[in-house]
Formats: structure tokens, sequence, C-alpha cells
């Protein structure tokens, strides 16, 4: 008989043979760490609606991405909490927005991490919206910027 009917399984006989022929393998260098940056010097602040993940000073920023490269992770991808927000916001390009600062120091104490700067600016902006205003500056020194879907432009 055909497939589908008839089903061939040699390739799944045992687990050598399964392991060789598998497409898909999940390692620590496949991962990709979210740190969410803010001002400060030894801030570590639980996000309450996310356990275990914190909002980072630059500082601390630096200890996490050192531990996540000794387990293996070598990407990590930069969210900027700024101090101050404005209509332009003008944190997410500016010389020493707290991305900018993160990634020089990231790169300064880590320089083989990989760097992704998210290019949303609802957390910059005084109005919360995630428009386009200068954003590519925000990944300056980032290896992939990485947009995130707002509710404008995920319609069908």
């Amino acid at each position: 008989m055909a497939f589908p009917i008839t089903r061939l399984r040699r390739l799944r006989r045992s687990e050598p043979l399964r392991s060789m022929v598998r497409e898909t393998r999940l390692t620590p260098e496949n991962f990709v760490y979210p740190l969410f940056v803010c001002p400060g010097k030894n801030v570590r602040k639980e996000v309450r609606s996310m356990p275990g993940v914190f909002n980072l000073s630059v500082d601390e920023a630096v200890k996490e991405v050192r531990e996540a490269r000794s387990l293996g992770v070598p990407s990590v991808i930069l969210f900027g909490l700024p101090e101050n927000k404005d209509e332009v916001a003008t944190g997410a390009w500016a010389e020493d927005g707290i991305v900018q600062q993160a990634a020089r120091a990231i790169k300064g104490e880590v320089p083989d991490a990989i760097l992704m700067g998210d290019v949303c600016l609802c957390e910059y902006m005084s109005h919360g919206h995630c428009g386009i205003v200068k954003a590519a500056a925000q990944s300056l020194g980032a290896a992939v910027a990485a947009p995130r879907p707002s509710p404008q432009n995920t319609k069908s």
C-alpha cells in the first residue's frame, strides 16, 4: 500500500536513529534572553506580573548577561524602561538612553554577547503608542532589531 496508508517507520525504530534524523534541536545557543533595563544602580526589581523576571539596572544587566553566557546562552534582547517619557520617544534614540547605556556596558564586559534591540516605542512615549520615531538609532550596536507587533500593524 502507498503512503499515507502505509507509513514506513524504519527511521523511528530506535532512539539513536530518531536522534540522527530529528529536525529540531533546542540547545542554550538557540535561546534569546529578554532583559528589561532601567535606570539606577544595583536595581533588581521583580516584575509582579511575571514572576522570576526583573527590571535590571545596567550593572545588574551586565551580570545577568555574563551568567547567561556561562550557561551557553549567547543572545539577549534589551527592552528599555526609561526614567522619562515624552511625545517623541527621545530616550529611544538619545545617546545616553537606557538601552544604549546597557548595550555599551554589555559589549564592554561581554564582547561576544549577541545583542538584540527592541524597536517598540511604547515604553518611551508619554502616550504609550508604539509609533516609529527614529527607532533604528535605538538598536545602535545591536545585531538584530526586533519589532513588536502593535494592533495597528497586525490587522488583516
